[in-house]
């Protein structure tokens, strides 16, 4: 068997990083594509690689030729590489392909070693390797029969989205059989090129031998092997944080990004905290069949968004004001109040990284649960010399929550002591220890002047993407300010069209909320019952677990992401903590039962 690697393109999209080499000799974590692809090619005992080069092929040449590779390389030049595609590069190696089997590759590729054993592997002769379609890939798809036979190939203008499902991406690695070169692919090869010219794709013959009544090829499909097909320079980004020798590189690259997980379709992502069982599809069927006039109109201002906000909420529209997230809010708030701040700890950072460290008056609880009650709080703060103070109930990252009639204790005492009182409930709707647990109502908030209250949408209604945040306080000036501080579309058509229909699925939110508890109590039940973790009650969408025994939090969360593909937060860098702790993500149950086993694997 030998190879050929497709490398004479010019890779424009990578921009600067190929104004002096070819593609494949960007690198990827120190280490150029075409080297890994050779030196993986290398352990296979192949006859001969053929390596069809033309833009900088010079410069690609002499840079192989300093790699110790055993395997024979043969170069084919297409000297028209800037006015064809790749099927013409094919062509020229037509000689190469007719002598023997054939791994055909694109030189753009970043893979496991897996990867190539799943093709070789493979007994039928004649192959395409395949992965199941996602939101990321880009190129041609296929479709596929439960024998594996492929159906169709499908180019972008016959890619339909409402048949996703069905679909599978090309990884543009193909094992041809001699005897499939010389029967289907080179005379239907010749054929076309003579009738569409070359600048056209290899796949495009491909997809004419596919309706044939017998193809002769079939497809491979991945399933956990890692690979990606590098573009652009978001391309090389995620393939960084995802082919990396450093697992601990790997977790810092993962905790770098903050989100956009959804690019990562086999990460469970139990770092960020959302709603599990909400929305429903039948909401989010409601913004598809929207989604033309959401893209293509602008948003309402933030007068007509706090308007929705208050009919929602039960306030009056001066008394509210919606953020592109509570952190547009959180950083409002935060630079808009003057003066000291008490803050307990550990807590959600983002509040205190607002403020010189100066200005915060830290509360540590004294226990291993991190809990605090109302009364400690006003004892502690009573003396202090503060103009703020900040209660997150449930309290991230403890699960610590104080009951609402407790709250209003603090609210009156800040009230006589003339101290402005936020209260950040994002997930306040999570708790069941009592029925009316939020203080968000126009009748408190007019009783208390100082209080501020904070709450993100994305939490509890599990649409984090929408970026939605209120707050809410009859402090006007207050509500003022940080209308003057955000932009006046600070929130995009989505969250606002969100916000609209919202209060119709008022009951599905509550069943949500209602299957979210039984779940969480399950999953508690579990999770005490393994080895060297310690749980701390929870009143939130999270828990807070203390790691026992010869693993750190840190290790661990290093071996879930890397063996496990389970993403956690790790908390050893939080203040306030005395031990090894993380905070995981309440989710769905079979998604819990992976991490669960997982900790059972781990810490033994």
């Amino acid at each position: 068997m030998q190879a050929i690697i497709l490398a004479a393109g010019m890779g424009k999209r990578l921009k600067e990083l190929t104004n002096n080499n070819t593609k494949c000799m960007v690198k990827v974590n120190g280490l150029t594509m075409i080297e890994r692809m050779l030196f993986q090619l290398d352990k296979l005992d192949l006859s001969n690689i053929t390596l069809v080069i033309g833009y900088k092929g010079k410069e690609l040449k002499e840079y192989i030729e300093t790699l110790q590779v055993k395997t024979p390389i043969n170069y084919v030049n297409n000297e028209i590489y800037y006015k064809t595609n790749n099927i013409y590069s094919l062509y020229l190696a037509r000689n190469y392909l007719q002598k023997e089997d054939t791994l055909l590759l694109e030189s753009d590729l970043i893979f496991e070693d897996s990867v190539l054993e799943k093709i070789i592997k493979d007994p039928y002769p004649s192959l395409a390797l395949v992965a199941k379609y996602q939101s990321w890939m880009d190129g041609t798809v296929v479709t596929i029969d439960e024998d594996n036979n492929i159906k169709s190939f499908l180019s972008k203008k016959e890619f339909n989205f409402s048949d996703v499902e069905d679909y599978y991406k090309t990884v543009n690695i193909y094992k041809f059989s001699k005897e499939f070169s010389n029967s289907h692919y080179m005379p239907f090869l010749e054929a076309y090129s003579k009738a569409l010219g070359n600048n056209e794709y290899y796949e495009q013959v491909l997809k004419v031998i596919t309706l044939l009544e017998k193809p002769e090829i079939k497809a491979t499909i991945l399933e956990n092997e890692q690979w990606y097909e590098i573009d652009d320079i978001q391309d090389l980004d995620i393939a960084e944080s995802i082919f990396i020798n450093s697992k601990e590189e790997r977790l810092r690259k993962i905790q770098s990004r903050y989100g956009g997980y959804w690019r990562y379709p086999q990460l469970i992502d139990f770092c960020y905290l959302v709603n599990p069982f909400y929305p429903t599809p039948r909401l989010l069927n409601e913004i598809r069949a929207n989604l033309d006039k959401l893209i293509c109109e602008y948003p309402s201002g933030i007068k007509v968004n706090s308007l929705l906000a208050s009919k929602y909420f039960g306030v009056n529209e001066n008394q509210i004001v919606v953020g592109n997230g509570a952190a547009e809010l959180i950083k409002s708030i935060m630079e808009i109040l003057k003066g000291k701040i008490g803050i307990i700890k550990p807590t959600f950072e983002e509040y205190p990284n607002r403020k010189n460290s100066e200005d915060v008056v830290v509360y540590y609880p004294n226990n291993d649960e991190y809990a605090y009650t109302a009364d400690e709080l006003i004892k502690f703060y009573d003396d202090k010399d503060i103009s703020n103070l900040l209660l997150i109930n449930p309290d991230n990252p403890s699960g610590n929550y104080i009951e609402k009639k407790q709250v209003l204790k603090i609210a009156k005492w800040a009230e006589n002591k003339d101290i402005t009182f936020i209260v950040d409930e994002s997930f306040v709707d999570f708790v069941d220890k009592e029925e009316d647990h939020s203080i968000i109502s126009k009748e408190i908030i007019e009783q208390y002047s100082q209080l501020v209250i904070v709450k993100s949408i994305s939490k509890s209604f599990g649409v984090p993407g929408l970026r939605l945040g209120i707050l809410v306080t009859n402090n006007l000036k207050v509500i003022e300010l940080i209308k003057k501080d955000v932009s006046i579309w600070n929130i995009n058509s989505f969250g606002e069209f969100y916000m609209q229909i919202f209060e119709k699925y008022k009951n599905d939110y509550e069943n949500a909320i209602n299957k979210f508890k039984h779940t969480r109590k399950e999953y508690v039940e579990k999770l005490s019952k393994i080895k060297n973790l310690r749980v701390v009650p929870t009143q939130a969408n999270y828990v807070l677990c203390e790691i026992m025994g010869n693993v750190t939090a840190r290790e661990l969360t290093i071996i879930l992401l890397n063996d496990y593909n389970i993403f956690i937060k790790d908390l050893s860098n939080k203040k306030g903590f005395n031990g090894e702790y993380i905070r995981i993500a309440i989710k769905r149950p079979e998604e819990n039962d992976k991490l669960i086993n997982a900790f059972n694997c781990i810490l033994k």
